[in-house]
This record gives structure tokens, sequence and C-alpha cells, in this order.
């Protein structure tokens, strides 16, 4: 129905639009001695638009003195004609001999409709926000601190907002659909990389994307378009929380896989909220890798068999879904053996009248009716919305000196709809254009890090689509990834954020040529 009503809307404010215009229009001679309206005046082409100012930060007890740019670029097509200003944040390392061999990193999120706020003050740039963690979290107004876990050490760092995210906005007259869909989307966040890299002559330095959720689909589908259009090979990309081929997280009807998948991360989330059996409890990982056993071995079959399942067999099914859910076995029973996130996130701790996060499975909530079938909100995005959409406000006019009175759209619905050509009728799957392009440029490596508490692109689904990629055995050795216990924004964990960094700056180091 909102959906209904968000279609509606734009015709019903157009119709009582010029109905008024009818009813104001005056007639006979009183209309022909209305002076003649002044022409509209032409809204002013956007122009490109930066500030620079200086900083330092000590990473790894290191002092690393370094340029910020914030400010926006227009993107034109070769007549000059303006299609969209986008807003981007650089940050440079000072006092270094040929910045052109430095690596640089173009960052972003995902959503799609995610601004890149999120990596950029949480996880990789040179200030984060404080804000405590699951069970600790600290009250409003935030506080903002170094990062001494910024990955600015070992690469500069590019923060891109896509259009109609962050600052980012078509050109006047220019429609945003333009932008919004799988392929739009890589073309426009690409065409924005070759331009900042061409006018900053970085050509030659070694070259990374970081994406997080679906900034990893669209950081996928740029590995192929940068190579193909533009000739430009990268040396690594870095998908946190990754999701590539959508079947693997879509509960429809007929598509089992990922019950199986998600399964896991269930056992994990329960485990973290104690409603295991003694024997799993006390090891995170037993626990896991019995969980992971069952998915794709008995859970596998019984989900196959479906309705020709014997009913003994079914309750041993349920009995085990049980033991590594913390849900009952006649709930399960109930629920077909099959358990949908929000049910999962509304039933593991009705007891205790909670529910848990859907992005980060350690933080809980509280519904006004615990008999509900899902939960009324995420308890792990309202968490983490105000102490980041504050921040960035306040950062980047204050400290980056940047002023811009649009708001900063940090996850928004204007993306909508969204264009999946050429997916339409089949799920989006971007795994094959990675591997394409691992195989083309055989130097290229990727690293995969995955939340254990994350259930919105759960780790054992990003296992199950590198585990299929059917990449030649002689590149299997350019994955390499990391887990945290921790959600899909695994870096409000501060020890997650640690090892984060470190697996990181591993991973930039041996991707680059010696």
């Amino acid at each position: 129905m909102l959906n209904r009503i968000r279609l509606l809307v734009p015709a019903f404010v157009f119709f009582f639009g010029a109905s008024f215009v009818l009813a104001q229009q005056p007639s006979g001679d009183k209309a022909a001695e209305k002076p003649a309206e002044k022409p509209k005046e032409e809204k002013k082409a956007p122009e490109d638009k930066s500030v620079m100012t200086k900083h330092s930060v000590r990473i790894g007890g290191q002092e690393v003195k370094y340029t910020a740019t914030a400010g926006t670029m227009v993107l034109k097509l070769e007549d000059g004609t303006p299609k969209a200003n986008i807003f981007y944040v650089a940050y440079i390392k000072d006092d270094v001999a040929d910045t052109s061999k430095r690596p640089i990193t173009f960052a972003f999120n995902g959503g799609p409709g995610a601004g890149s706020l999120w990596l950029h003050v949480g996880a990789l740039g040179p200030r984060r926000v404080e804000m405590g963690d699951a069970g600790n979290l600290l009250p409003p107004p935030y506080k903002f601190v170094d990062n001494e876990s910024s990955i600015l050490d070992v690469t500069d760092i590019v923060f891109i907002d896509p259009v109609t995210t962050g600052y980012s906005r078509p050109a006047p007259g220019e429609a945003d659909k333009q932008f919004h869909g799988v392929q739009e989307d890589v073309q426009s966040v690409g065409d924005f990389i070759r331009l900042w890299a061409t006018r900053n002559q970085r050509w030659g330095s070694p070259k990374f994307l970081a994406g997080e959720s679906y900034g990893t689909t669209r950081a996928a589908g740029l590995s192929g378009y940068m190579q193909q259009r533009y000739g430009m090979y990268l040396n690594g990309i870095i998908l946190i929380s990754s999701i590539l081929n959508f079947q693997t997280a879509e509960f429809d009807t007929g598509n089992d896989l990922p019950y199986m998948l998600f399964l896991p991360t269930y056992t994990a989330i329960a485990w973290y909220h104690k409603k295991l059996p003694g024997d799993l409890q006390g090891d995170l990982q037993k626990a896991i890798a019995e969980s992971k056993a069952f998915a794709i071995g008995e859970y596998q079959d019984a989900l196959t068999a479906g309705d020709a399942l014997p009913a003994a067999r079914r309750a041993e099914i349920a009995q085990k879904l049980s033991r590594l859910t913390g849900l009952s076995a006649d709930y399960i029973d109930r629920a077909n053996l099959r358990i949908e996130i929000q049910r999962f996130d509304k039933e593991l701790m009705k007891s205790e009248r909670r529910t848990v996060g859907r992005l980060d499975g350690r933080f809980t909530g509280i519904d006004a009716d615990s008999a509900g079938s899902e939960p009324d909100y995420d308890p792990s995005l309202a968490a983490i919305v105000g102490p980041y959409t504050a921040s960035i406000n306040e950062y980047v006019r204050g400290e980056l000196k940047f002023e811009s009175d649009l708001p900063y759209e940090f996850l928004t619905g204007r993306v909508r709809p969204w264009n999946y050509a050429p997916y339409e009728n089949r799920y989006v799957n971007v795994a094959e254009t990675l591997r394409r392009a691992m195989t083309q440029n055989s130097f290229l490596k990727v690293f995969v890090g995955k939340g254990y508490y994350d259930l919105a692109t759960p780790f054992f689904a990003a296992e199950y689509t590198f585990d299929h990629l059917g990449l030649d055995p002689t590149l299997r050795s350019h994955l390499s990834g990391g887990y945290y216990e921790a959600g899909h924004m695994m870096y409000v964990h501060p020890a997650s954020l640690a090892k984060l960094k470190k697996d990181l700056a591993g991973f930039i180091q041996a991707s680059v040529p010696k």
C-alpha cells in the first residue's frame, strides 16, 4: 500500500495545481490587460567547488600529516553538458616524494541510497565518531576523535557519495532516475573515479576500491567497468559485508538457499545472547562449525525433500534447528522449518520482551507489542543513525570547511525505484563480473570482511558466493578476508575495528608491487 501511495501523490499534486491555475485565470479584457510575465531565470549550471584544509592524526603511534579536500565535481558529457554534481572528500598524505606511486583507495557505502559517511567516519577515515557499542552506547551530543585505526597511513582515500546520496545531486534539469540503477550507478561512480584520477595525476598509483553492503555490488561492477571502459586496472578490492549474488539473501517462495546460508548467523547471535545449549555455549567457533555442517548437510537435504520429508525426520530436523537457533522446535515446525530474518529477530528474545538487530544481532530493542511476528524497527540501525549523521554534518562544515545547505542524505529512499536491468526476472549476481575482472587482470586481489552477527549480508552467504565464483585454481590465492565478532558495520565494535585495520593494511601492502 505504501508504494501505491507514493505513486499517487505526484499525480494528486499535479491535478490540484492545474485546477488552481485555471480557477485564477482572468477572462476577457482583464486577461489582455495582464502584464507580460517575466521570463524565468535559467538555473545556474553547477560548478566544481572544493575546500582544502591541513590536519594531522596519530595512527599506530605515528603522526600522519595530511591534506583534506572536501568538494563537488561536476560530471559532464563530452560536449560540456553538466549531468551530475558529485560530493567527495579526499585525504592525501603530506610529505610524499612521489604521490603518483602511493596507493589510492576509492571508498563508498551501499543501500542503494547510502552516503559514504559510514565507512568515512566509522572505519577508514582519519576521524571517527565515538558512540560506544552494544550495551554501552553513549548519549548525544557525540564526540569526534582521531581514528587510530584509519588506513590513511598506508593509502590515500577518496570517499564518494553517489548521485542523490550525501550532497551529490543531478545537475539542474537532469532526471535523477538516469543514475539510479545497477548499471547507471556503476557508470556514474566509475566516471567520477576516472575524472578524479586524471585531474590529480593518479593513474600511476596502485588503485583500490572499498565498498560496504550494496557498495560491494557496486565495487564488483566497477571492477569490470573500469577495465573495459577506461582500461583502468585495479590492484585490489575491499568488500565489507559483501552481497554479490542476491539469491543468497532473498527469502522468496521456492528459494531455499537463504535458509541454509543464514543459519550459522542465527547460531552466532543465539550464542551471543546465551540461548544455545551448554555444550555449544562455551565456544562460538564450535557452535558455528556445527551449524555450517548441518546447514549444507542434513538441513539442505530436508529443504530439498520439501513435502516429501517423512514426519519423523521433520521432527528430528526441527529439534536440531532448535538446538542451533535457540528457538523452540514447535515454533520451527509451525514455520515449516524455514525461519526468515524478521521472525528470528522477533522470536529469539520474546520471553524478555526484546528484539534483536538485523544489521547487528548484538543490539536489542523494545517493541510496542512483544507478541507480533516481526520487529517494529531495527535496533542496531537506530543505535548508529544519530551518532553518524550528527557527526558528518558537524565535521564537514566545521573541520573540513565545506558549506552546503542541502540535507546530507545518509540513507535515502529517493533512489527508488532502482533499475535492476539487465537482471529483470532474475537475481542480481555480479560475481561473474568480478571473476572476469580477476581473470583478465591476474594481479587483482580481493579482500572480504565478514561479521558473525550480520543478518543483512551473512558471512556464510559470502563464503558460498566466493566458493562458487568459478575462479581458476591458480587465482584462488588472490582471495582473502577476515571475520569479526560484530555485525554489518563491524567497526562499531572497537576490537573489530582494530582487527579490520590490521587486516586491511596487510592486504593493501601485499597487493602493491614491490
